[in-house]
Parts: C-alpha cells; sequence; structure tokens
C-alpha cells in the first residue's frame, strides 16, 4: 500500500476509535436519566428491577428499624405475619375400633352414602369421611363417630 493511503486508513481507524470511545461514555446515564427511566417503567418492570438488583448487589429492600438497626438487633421479636384462621376442615375415620357395625350407621348418618360404600369406607381406614367443611360441622361428626367407637381426625 503506497504511504498516502495508509495515512488514510490510519485516519479512519482512529476516526472509529473515538467514536466507539464517545458511544460507551454516553451509556453511563446521569441521575436524572435513571429517574426518567424508572418513572417509564411499569410495576412488573419495576418488581423486576429490584430483584435484579438485590441480586446483583447481595441487599435485600426489607424495612429496616430506626437508627438503621433491625428489630431484631434490638432484642424485639420480629412480627410475624397474622396467621389465617383455618376455615375448612377434613375428618378422617384413622380406625374403626371394636364396633364395626355402629361405625358404618355413624358414617352413613354423616354422609349420603349407601350401605355398600359406608362399609368399604370404614374397612379401607384411614379414610376421609368429608372435606371442605365448616369448625363446627366437623366437630359433629367427630363427636359422631367416637361415640360410635371409631377413632377420628380432625384436620
Amino acid at each position: 500500500m503506497p504511504p498516502e493511503e495508509t495515512k488514510v486508513e490510519e485516519k479512519k481507524m482512529k476516526k472509529a476509535r473515538k467514536s466507539t470511545k464517545a458511544k460507551e461514555e454516553s451509556k453511563v446515564m446521569s441521575k436524572e436519566e435513571i429517574v426518567a427511566a424508572v418513572k417509564s417503567m411499569t410495576v412488573m418492570d419495576l418488581a423486576d428491577l429490584v430483584k435484579t438488583l438485590e441480586n446483583e448487589f447481595g441487599v435485600t429492600s426489607a424495612p429496616v428499624a430506626v437508627g438503621g438497626v433491625p428489630a431484631a438487633a434490638l432484642g424485639q421479636p420480629a412480627e410475624a405475619p397474622p396467621e389465617e384462621e383455618k376455615t375448612e376442615f377434613s375428618v378422617v375415620l384413622k380406625s374403626i375400633g371394636e364396633k364395626k357395625i355402629e361405625v358404618i350407621k355413624a358414617v352413613r348418618e354423616v354422609t349420603d352414602l349407601g350401605l355398600k360404600q359406608a362399609k368399604d369406607l370404614v374397612e379401607a381406614a384411614p379414610q376421609v369421611v368429608k372435606e371442605s367443611i365448616s369448625k363446627e360441622e366437623a366437630n359433629t361428626i367427630r363427636q359422631k363417630l367416637e361415640a360410635a367407637g371409631a377413632a377420628v381426625e380432625t384436620r
């Protein structure tokens, strides 16, 4: 290559390097640009961003107690979320005891099963007698089955 063409090529290379460097420098966002980008994000995008930042920097976005000291460090127990009260129960026949016929009658009384189905259920104990029922109904069924001599569990 003649020296003139080499100089032209070198100028093009320098110009390309400057252009690439300028582009890299322009990738750095100012605080205002970051705030503007966050304002334009959806809630789902923001939640994903928070998770990504937590993972990237090994931090958490959990609230901190007064003075920057976690509540547990202050000797205060951390508040557990209130436990939801169970509203649906199941009655399970654990064993039939010695009065098989009485238990079969009690099962028929508390369910809409026929004689054969009730007998099969009782003989296959442990079995669920009734499920997704209220606490009061579960207690009533439990009392009837226990009075007949069966071992019963409420879940």
